[in-house]
Order: C-alpha cells, then sequence, then structure tokens
C-alpha cells in the first residue's frame, strides 16, 4: 500500500475548503472526463473536488485528476476501509463518507489522509469529536433541515465545522454560507449529470464561477454583519 501526501494535515485541506467555500461533488460514469471536467472547474475558480465511489470509473478518474490537474482530489462515498485504501492508492488527498464508520475513520487517520465523515445528529458529532476530527460533513443538509439545523447543532459544539452536502443550490447557498460553523458547501449542481452526459464543460465553467462568485459576495456580507 502505497500512501500519498502524508505530510498534509486536515488543517491543510481545510484551508483550501474554506478558501473556496465550495466544493463540486461529482459522478463520473466515464474516466475519460476528467481531465476536461478539471479544466472547465479551474477555470471558473475552484481548486478542489471531491469524486465519488458510486461508479466502477471513480477510481481511475480519481487516478487521473491527480496526476494532470491542479485540483485537490478527494474521494466520496467511501464506506468500508477497504475503499479508503484504494481511494488514496489511486491519489485521493482526503476522504468523504456519507455516514460516521468508526473503521473508515481510523483506516484514514493510521493512512494520514483527512477524512470528513457524514453526520446526521449531536451523537454522531460526538462520535467525530471523541475520533480527534474537527469537519464533518452533513449530509443529507436540506432533508434533514437545511441551513437552520446547522446553525443548532454547531451550538453545543464550537469547535466543530460543518460541509453541508445534499440538496444545495444557489438558491439556498447564501443560507448556509451566513452560518459562521460552514467550512464549505457541498454540491452538484455544478457537475450536474446531464452536463456531464453532454459534455457541455462550458456550462459546467459558467455554472461554477457564478458560484464562486455568490460565495465569494456571501462570505463578505456575512463578514460585514458579524
Amino acid at each position: 500500500m502505497t500512501v500519498v501526501h502524508q505530510h498534509e494535515r486536515s488543517s491543510d485541506i481545510a484551508a483550501v475548503l474554506a478558501g473556496d467555500r465550495l466544493l463540486p461533488v461529482v459522478i463520473l460514469p466515464d474516466a475519460a472526463a476528467a481531465e476536461p471536467l478539471a479544466a472547465a472547474l479551474t477555470a471558473g475558480g475552484l481548486r478542489s473536488i471531491e469524486v465519488t465511489l458510486r461508479t466502477p470509473a471513480a477510481l481511475d478518474a480519481i487516478k487521473r485528476l491527480a496526476a494532470s490537474s491542479g485540483l485537490l482530489v478527494g474521494a466520496g462515498t467511501v464506506v468500508t476501509p477497504d475503499q479508503a485504501e484504494r481511494a488514496v492508492e489511486a491519489g485521493a488527498r482526503y476522504v468523504v463518507c456519507p455516514g460516521f464508520s468508526a473503521a473508515v475513520v481510523r483506516r484514514c487517520q493510521e493512512l494520514d489522509v483527512p477524512v470528513f465523515p457524514g453526520v446526521a445528529t449531536p451523537t454522531e458529532i460526538q462520535m467525530a469529536l471523541e475520533a480527534g476530527l474537527t469537519a464533518v460533513k452533513f449530509f443529507p443538509a436540506e432533508q434533514l433541515g437545511g441551513a437552520p439545523m446547522v446553525k443548532a447543532l454547531s451550538a453545543p459544539f464550537p469547535g466543530m465545522r460543518f460541509v453541508p452536502t445534499g440538496g444545495v443550490t444557489t438558491a439556498n447557498l447564501g443560507a448556509y454560507l451566513s452560518v459562521p460553523a460552514v467550512l464549505a458547501v457541498g454540491g452538484t449542481w455544478m457537475v450536474a449529470a446531464d452536463l456531464l452526459k453532454a459534455g457541455d464543460y462550458a456550462e459546467i465553467t459558467r455554472r461554477t464561477a457564478a458560484a464562486v462568485a455568490a460565495a465569494r459576495e456571501l462570505t463578505a456580507e456575512a463578514s460585514d454583519a458579524r
């Protein structure tokens, strides 16, 4: 097993996500789309990508992105320690899970790879804290109560940062980014499946650039308000 980027810490990865405030979550059925997609996201102003392990092409796509793009590449929908190992072997520099698995978190820590497990309850947040984590994915965000729920959960856990994902769009982006505990917001609207299927990378760049501009404006407004 070859471990990459062992020198990186969770704080290093978190700093990139906090700078962009946006994390595109991608389902890639064809690894050949990896390079043009990376170019489209970079042109739109983003520095990171989460490739979900929902297709047979995902690991190959991660490998291509890690080798040829300047993006910070992570693996999403990781549910077993073996998947975490294979994702890191392919070049993933961080791991994102839909739920909390102590085994997956432990394996990622053994590999010195930042991990963002999914949480939906205070109990899971406490489990993440006990595992030494300071940032988690909140999923599925909209179905669990959206930004008000993130704000409510953050109150008793002031040291925890959240990456809400699931049902996020430009329409509710501001509500999430106005919550101080939100590190970044994950979403698929910039990299929608229909755009990838059509190879419409120009539209992906347009949506990404619009989202980046909105995130910067909303972040500035939130800072001024505080």
